[in-house]
C-alpha cells in the first residue's frame, strides 16, 4: 500500500507541476500578444486618402505645345493629329 500511495502522490505532483507550467506559459504568451497588438496598430501607416484629381489641363496650352513639338520635328504630322484628336475629343 505505501508504494501505491507514493505512486499516486508522484502522479499528483507531476500533474500539478505540468498544469502550473502550462498556465504560466499561456499567461506569458497572452501578455506578449497583448503587447504586440498596440505596436502593430501603429506600425502600419494610416490609410491614405485618395489624392484629389489633377485639374484639367488647358486644351489651348496643350495644342500650342503640340504645335511647337511638331514644328521642331519631334512629332510627325500623324502623331500631332492623333494627339490633337485626343485633346479635343476629351
Amino acid at each position: 500500500m505505501p508504494g501505491l500511495i507514493r505512486g499516486v502522490a508522484r502522479t499528483a505532483v507531476v500533474a500539478g507541476t505540468a498544469t502550473a507550467v502550462s498556465n504560466r506559459v499561456s499567461r506569458r504568451q497572452a501578455d506578449r500578444w497583448a503587447q504586440q497588438e498596440p505596436q502593430q496598430q501603429y506600425a502600419e501607416p494610416p490609410p491614405q486618402q485618395a489624392a484629389p484629381a489633377a485639374p484639367a489641363a488647358d486644351p489651348i496650352a496643350q495644342l500650342k505645345e503640340l504645335g511647337e513639338l511638331r514644328d521642331s520635328g519631334v512629332l510627325t504630322d500623324e502623331e500631332f493629329a492623333a494627339q490633337k484628336a485626343k485633346i479635343l475629343g476629351g
